[in-house]
């Protein structure tokens, strides 16, 4: 494929083009080339893949590996404080995110039963009903009031703790060293600091848990005497990070979202039929789990191009959600759209183990919220909301709401 626009050298990362959208240089390279070369601040010379049918063929082809043991990942930014890597990353017990199959394969299938679809449709009631706890709580409470305080962190908050058996209670544990590891500049010592309080934390729960299992999903895990404790606390670092932050961040940004496109808004309200495919558009048109990483662990060739092995791969799967050669208007957001095929949860094996669980918590959250704040508006300019440009998941960092009069 011909260049029409010169290599990028590292990743952009600010929204340029607003708030919802990619960055512009992003969206070039798709239609230009959509799997490209990309220098990365290192030095070392990988790929950016951003069309939508080649980020679906590399995330369904294990040659790119999710490994980190077994070379170096480069990453598209600079990271101030973090030393250059030299050498690849220990592979962590239990982390089955950075594993390919069969150590995939041997983890995920503990976990399926837990995700299943008729699991999560029997738990859709109390999902509701901690979603409506939450509405009361923000309702007793004078606007303005931070959206993402009071209502798009705890929702997710409380449902994975009362899945996993975490304490509530303890979520501050979780939700500030979370954070920590997600920036994305943060000092590798801090991230070193907040990754061992977690961990930490979850060897004792899980410890507890093998010697008095309890209802709930690491109790479940702890009774397999095939999974070691590290790989317990692995697997419970990985749900307890990935079951809060994404769908915090997704109920944060989509009321943004929403709020920023008032015709979809009014319309949903009046058509909570509607909400299951408005929220899958709203996964494609958002995709706040953005980049992934892959190692190429041979030559592969891919949309035309031969990706040397060692490369490192970088996958936006915003990008790709915004591929006009697979959906019409891609920079629209629109409710009726049939979202079908978008990659927001990723594709292949390693597509998120929790998507029906996020689909469930979305549907409470934004059918909850529209219905009982029927005058919800933002407290300040959509220009100043803070955006998480910062971090590995996307979002906002708070979102101010006000309104009039609510309802049940």
């Amino acid at each position: 494929m011909s260049q029409t626009v010169p290599i990028p050298h590292g990743l952009a990362m600010e929204r340029d083009a607003g708030p919802f959208d990619p960055p512009r240089e992003i969206t070039r390279l798709r239609e230009a080339r959509p799997v490209s070369p990309i220098v990365m601040p290192d030095g070392h010379e990988g790929w950016i893949v951003t069309g939508y049918d080649a980020v679906r063929e590399l995330m369904a082809d294990t040659r790119f590996s999710s490994r980190q043991d077994i070379g170096i990942l480069h990453l598209p930014y600079e990271t101030p404080g973090m030393p250059v890597q030299t050498e690849p990353s220990p592979q962590t017990p239990g982390l089955f995110i950075a594993m390919d199959p069969p150590d995939h394969t041997r983890l995920r299938r503990k976990l399926t039963g837990a995700f299943t679809v008729k699991r999560m449709k029997m738990l859709e009631d109390q999902i509701i009903d901690i979603a409506e706890r939450q509405l009361d709580e923000l309702a007793r409470l004078t606007p303005p009031v931070d959206l993402v305080k009071e209502f798009a962190l705890p929702v997710p908050s409380l449902v994975i703790c009362e899945l996993l058996g975490v304490p509530y209670a303890d979520r501050e544990t979780f939700q500030v060293n979370s954070a920590k590891i997600l920036v994305k500049d943060q000092s590798l010592d801090e991230k070193i600091a907040a990754y061992g309080a977690m961990t930490t934390y979850l060897a004792e729960l899980v410890t507890r848990k093998r010697a008095e299992p309890g209802e709930d999903i690491l109790s479940d895990l702890a009774r397999d005497d095939d999974l070691t404790i590290e790989e317990l606390v692995g697997i419970g670092f990985l749900l307890l990070l990935a079951g809060h932050e994404t769908t915090a961040n997704m109920l944060g940004l989509g009321t943004f979202a929403l709020l920023e496109h008032p015709e979809q808004l009014v319309e949903l309200r009046a058509h909570p039929e509607l909400l299951p495919g408005a929220v899958e558009e709203l996964m494609r048109y958002l995709s706040v789990a953005d980049i992934f990483y892959r190692y190429a662990a041979e030559d592969i060739e891919l949309g035309g191009e031969t990706i040397d092995k060692g490369s490192t791969v970088v996958v936006s799967l915003l990008a790709a959600n915004r591929d006009p050669q697979r959906f019409d208007n891609p920079d629209t957001l629109d409710i009726h759209r049939n979202a079908r095929g978008q990659l927001a949860f990723g594709h292949g094996v390693h597509q998120c183990l929790g998507q029906q669980l996020a689909r469930v918590e979305m549907r409470a959250g934004f059918g909850g919220l529209l219905r009982r704040f029927p005058t919800l508006k933002l407290a300040i300019p959509a220009s100043e909301v803070k955006l998480r440009t910062d971090m590995n998941i996307y979002g906002v960092h708070e979102l101010p709401v006000t309104w009039t009069e609510t309802a049940r």
